[in-house]
């Protein structure tokens, strides 16, 4: 549900584990989820997260199920809760992308298998994961590593400051961090980037948020991540971006093929770092 759902000792464990199965040949562990299968229940529509999802669970040698918006109709056609029940006896595990976190939190409620966020309003907890296994990959080791977020404070903004931790409007992040992490939230960008590891930016309207586009276009303004932004950051300091791009509003068109990127990397981490966890969850 949440990248708090797991400790840091898990978390530097599945990322440990991502690496070893990137490493291997079509990610090793082929048997881990044999014999299980798993429903990835989606709302919203995906490229990166379906994709990763349904080849990672082949790789490991289970059976996915695709349920889209037209087929299911969570909270219209079915209740959430008689969904979770129907599909509790038919799979190991529900991978859900959904509009509400409510909606996730009905499916634990009244479901008997575990569940994984694909991603909700709230968070986006896999590609964290992917974000986490994409760092420690180019940068080594996390602790002291500083990432500059520019933009909107939405779930993926939400995820990456809970997993590492910072977040000054979250409580939450600062208990996490056990006071071992500095929190800034500035305004200038420039000053943001400054000294970073990791520039990292998202779209400006989210899924869920088309009708705010115009005010957000506004507000947004001088928020782009271009190569003038990056070069204030440290000179081996990577750009990164969840994709999809938005390209003239967050980044200009272009900017995720900079020699700094690596935005590509980190979506077919997605893949990795989502084979991680459900061997975490499932495997025999």
């Amino acid at each position: 549900m949440s990248v708090t759902d797991i400790n840091p000792e898990e978390t530097g464990a599945l990322i440990r584990r991502a690496l070893e199965m990137k490493g291997q040949d079509r990610g090793g562990s082929a048997n881990a989820l044999q014999g299980k299968s798993v429903a990835l229940l989606f709302e919203k529509p995906s490229l990166r997260t379906k994709v990763s999802f349904m080849v990672g669970i082949q790789e490991l040698g289970g059976y996915s199920l695709y349920l889209g918006p037209e087929e299911v109709g969570l909270g219209s056609r079915e209740p959430v809760s008689d969904v979770a029940r129907v599909l509790s006896g038919y799979v190991d595990c529900i991978v859900a992308r959904v509009n509400s976190h409510r909606s996730l939190e009905e499916l634990v409620e009244y479901g008997t298998v575990p569940v994984i966020n694909a991603l909700s309003d709230w968070e986006h907890p896999c590609q964290t994961m992917a974000d986490l296994l994409t760092i420690a990959e180019h940068q080594g080791d996390l602790p002291g590593r500083k990432l500059a977020y520019i933009g909107d404070g939405n779930n993926v903004a939400r995820s990456l400051c809970l997993a590492l931790p910072a977040r000054p409007a979250l409580q939450r992040a600062k208990d996490i961090g056990g006071g071992k992490s500095e929190i800034m939230s500035v305004r200038e960008p420039a000053e943001a980037v400054s000294n970073a590891d990791i520039v990292y930016t998202d779209v400006w309207t989210s899924m869920g948020d088309e009708a705010e586009r115009g005010a957000r276009l506004e507000a947004f303004q001088g928020y782009t991540v271009d190569p003038d932004l990056l070069r204030k950051a440290k000179p081996t300091a990577k750009f990164m971006h969840d994709m999809p791009a938005h390209y003239g509003e967050e980044v200009p068109p272009g900017m995720l093929e900079h020699p700094q990127s690596i935005a590509y990397t980190q979506a077919h981490n997605r893949k990795h770092a989502q084979k991680a966890v459900l061997e975490f969850l499932l495997g025999s």
